[in-house]
């Protein structure tokens, strides 16, 4: 038996006619008829007396019908919850981030989400690019952030946003004027971790200019964007790092931008995602913000 079958069951029980329960259904009274007598084939039981153009349902009938309206119930619930799933602006995100975009930009764009859908809920995991992707890959996380591309495989990739990276210095760094990019790697340098997309982009413009970072003096490696700022901030090295970063530190004075005479150093960050995973609404909800929150 099926949930079709149940429901003409259950018009015909009511109406205690196969013709207007064809009426209602909008069937023909013989396919009406064809899935009553499949059901009872089924069943091994009679489920209504035929006593001339009159039918009467059976104690089987009765039986059956109590069983049919709660599973018909329990269908409609499923059906009405799933689709109450699909309009929902409710419920706890979870994002992977990279350092700079879970620090400098995830914040007020989810205050600002908030605003607007406030039975949302946040957690934001925030770690290196690297490992925001391989959770995404190995679908930990539905949903990332990242400052650059990985490998590809079954992760998507999609620009939403463009960030600079700029060179930084102590406030008592003595050069004051622009200088080449070449010329920049000839100080001692304060670098993030390889899995970092900072440290990514750092080696990759780098390569393009014939650069050979093993060859350059690297006064420290540092796990996080603050530390590598508190080492320039004490004058360990100079450093590149993202303008969402440091904006505050160079408004303040306390870190100086050194400008680069021949190199923009532009980047984007990434919406990443498993192409095989479906996106739940509120993810598809904020994923629309991000988008026009900001833009390349």
């Amino acid at each position: 038996m099926d949930l079709h079958q149940l429901k003409i069951f259950v018009m015909v029980f009511k109406n205690r006619s196969f013709s207007k329960a064809s009426g209602e259904l909008h069937l023909t009274q013989p396919t009406v008829s064809d899935h009553i007598k499949s059901l009872e084939e089924e069943l091994g039981c009679t489920l209504f007396d035929r006593l001339g153009r009159t039918i009467i349902p059976t104690k089987e009938a009765e039986i059956l019908y109590g069983r049919s309206i709660e599973i018909i119930e329990k269908s409609e619930s499923i059906r009405g919850a799933i689709n109450q799933l699909g309009k929902e602006d409710s419920g706890e995100l979870v994002i992977g981030a990279s350092t700079i975009p879970g620090t400098y930009l995830l914040p007020r764009i989810v205050s600002a989400f908030r605003k607007k859908h406030p039975s949302v809920s946040f957690t934001i995991i925030i770690s290196d690019s690297r490992e925001v992707v391989e959770k995404v890959l190995s679908q930990e996380l539905l949903l990332g952030i990242s400052g650059s591309r990985l490998h590809a495989g079954q992760v998507q990739y999609e620009p939403f946003m463009e960030d600079e990276l700029v060179a930084i210095s102590s406030s008592a760094f003595a050069r004051s004027e622009a200088i080449s990019f070449r010329e920049l790697f000839t100080l001692p340098m304060v670098l993030r971790e390889e899995g970092s997309g900072t440290r990514r982009e750092v080696d990759r413009i780098a390569g393009a200019y014939g650069i050979d970072l093993d060859a350059v003096e690297v006064a420290g490696v540092f796990g996080s964007t603050d530390a590598v700022k508190q080492a320039v901030k004490a004058e360990l090295g100079i450093a590149v790092l993202s303008r969402l970063a440091v904006a505050e530190e160079l408004k303040m004075g306390t870190l100086r931008e050194i400008k680069l005479t021949d190199v923009q150093m532009k980047r984007n960050f990434y919406l990443v995602k498993h192409k095989r995973r479906s996106l739940p609404h509120v993810y598809r909800l904020l994923l629309d913000f991000l988008k026009r929150s900001v833009s390349l």
